[in-house]
């Protein structure tokens, strides 16, 4: 089995357990899932912002222990103060070292944050909204286009952003009218290496409504650079940062350096 394999697995049982102790009941009762949504899709077209998603994880299946120590406030504090447009969330706990708790305490921020994990049940979209996130990430490579379109009309009832996560031109067939953003992941799901070539090549076949952005593999300004030239209005970022000691301080370095060759 490959590693999205193991992990789509865990996640069924996973996703029953959380279903038991936290039912839809209870998460709607929540504070965080009455409040207002900020738009990520408003945040990557302002110009005061520099299209930078940035992301808090601690761990990866391919890399091991990134960054256990960090503080999600304290980093997401960071993001939020120099001109990211969103902060990403890793909450998946068995392979990531995330936890869902991690959303509530990143929601102090007011850019709009991603919840990035593993959804395979509407449960999870529900829940989603419950711990203040803004955004959800669906990804073709583990969902039919009927769950892609079932999913995404539940987040837009929840007042919910939408990225469909693709990595190959057969998945670009599960873009519908309510995926929001079409993000290309540049980390290969079955072994996790990445390359830069997937955004290459998909940037001008995503039909040219939607906001696109690049995920992973990005590590300079050049790259940026390039993928902005692509057309991409977004760029998730995290180990670059997160593998530092101070990720909040490595991010503020590389914003800077950011604006200095936009210029």
């Amino acid at each position: 089995m490959s590693i999205l394999s193991d992990i789509v697995a865990f996640k069924k049982t996973e996703v029953e357990n959380r279903k038991q102790s936290m039912p839809v009941a209870k998460l709607e009762k929540l504070p965080l899932y009455h409040s207002v949504s900020y738009s990520l899709k408003r945040a990557l077209v302002d110009a005061r912002k520099n299209g930078i998603i940035a992301e808090f994880k601690r761990r990866s299946p391919s890399k091991g222990a990134i960054n256990e120590q960090a503080l999600v406030t304290r980093v997401t504090e960071a993001y939020a103060s120099n001109q990211a447009a969103g902060i990403s969330i890793l909450t998946d706990s068995q392979f990531f070292g995330g936890s869902i708790d991690d959303l509530v305490s990143a929601r102090v921020n007011e850019v709009p944050i991603l919840r990035k994990d593993f959804i395979i049940d509407p449960y999870q979209v529900i829940e989603t909204k419950a711990y203040g996130a803004d955004v959800i990430l669906l990804i073709a490579a583990i969902l039919s286009t009927e769950q892609v379109k079932e999913f995404s009309s539940l987040a837009h009832e929840l007042g919910l952003e939408v990225i469909l996560e693709v990595h190959n031109e057969e998945e670009l067939g599960h873009i519908g009218e309510r995926t929001d953003i079409i993000g290309v992941n540049n980390r290969d799901l079955a072994t996790f290496e990445t390359s830069l070539e997937p955004s290459i090549h998909l940037a001008h076949l995503i039909p040219p409504a939607k906001l696109k952005i690049s995920e992973s593999g990005i590590s300079t300004t050049k790259d940026i650079l390039l993928l902005r030239q692509l057309g991409y209005n977004g760029f998730l970022m995290g180990e670059t940062f997160m593998k530092q000691e101070d990720p909040g301080l490595a991010y503020m370095k590389f914003a800077a350096a950011l604006n200095e060759e936009s210029i």
